[in-house]
């Protein structure tokens, strides 16, 4: 499941950047004079469709077959992108016939090479409706405004889940090193304690072995001394006051 959600997640940054990389592209201004523009009818269906994207490059001269894209360009007007079937030069001058590859009659009147704007190079089929509607403010708004904030919005989350799962990996490792460290303290004072408790054992022994005998039991036994060796011992073991 985590994996389809990532194919789909790669998918939408995929168009999403496809989108904005068709919206700039069409408020640059290339080099050669290249343009990019929307085909606004199907007169050339089935190879462009409506509602497709054309790139058009400028030529010096174009040759029978070619798709040109030709006509006034402005906010009232639309050119149009057809195929030319002839070509005619007179008086220094040179004139296209066209033809749409879905209309059945040539265009009423040629084209003079002035008007042409360029030849077609590719189409990206209907990407012009995506990039007409994001012109306007509310597409702009949906198709590119918005799916970049929630972009932005999960990379935010996401490097705040990051530093929180760095900030508990590094307060579990000092709490461990705490933990040692208070461990390593307690088993110093035990030690402590075991030693300060040797010492005591040793002073009452020290204490109660007075002259000879020892005060370890209710009644005082009488030690008797033997001798080896120039020294005393006691059932084997030597006397406190016995030194080498």
């Amino acid at each position: 499941m985590k994996i389809l959600g990532n194919i789909i997640y790669g998918f939408f940054i995929l168009l999403l950047v496809g989108i904005v990389g068709i919206f700039l592209a069409s408020r640059m201004e290339f080099s050669g004079g290249v343009e990019i523009k929307i085909v606004k009818s199907g007169s050339m269906e089935p190879a462009i469709h409506t509602g497709s994207i054309v790139l058009i490059k400028p030529s010096l001269s174009y040759s029978v077959g070619d798709v040109i894209t030709f006509g006034a360009d402005s906010r009232s007007e639309i050119p149009t992108t057809h195929r030319i079937s002839s070509v005619r030069n007179a008086a220094g001058s040179t004139f296209y016939a066209t033809k749409g590859d879905a209309n059945e009659e040539v265009d009423s009147a040629e084209t003079h090479a002035s008007k042409v704007i360029g030849k077609v190079l590719f189409t990206v089929p209907y990407a012009g409706f995506i990039l007409d509607f994001a012109r306007q403010p509310i597409g702009f708004g949906l198709l590119i405004g918005i799916p970049a904030a929630l972009i932005i919005l999960e990379a935010f989350l996401t490097i705040i889940r990051e530093v929180r799962a760095i900030s508990r990996r590094r307060k579990g490792k000092v709490e461990d090193a705490f933990a040692i460290e208070e461990g390593e303290m307690i088993d110093l004072a035990e030690r402590e304690e075991d030693e300060i408790r040797a010492v005591e054992e040793i002073r009452m022994i020290s204490h109660n072995v007075v002259g000879g005998e020892i005060y370890a039991s209710p009644r005082p036994q009488q030690i008797h001394f033997s001798e080896y060796s120039d020294r005393k011992y006691v059932d084997g073991i030597r006397p406190w006051n016995d030194h080498i």
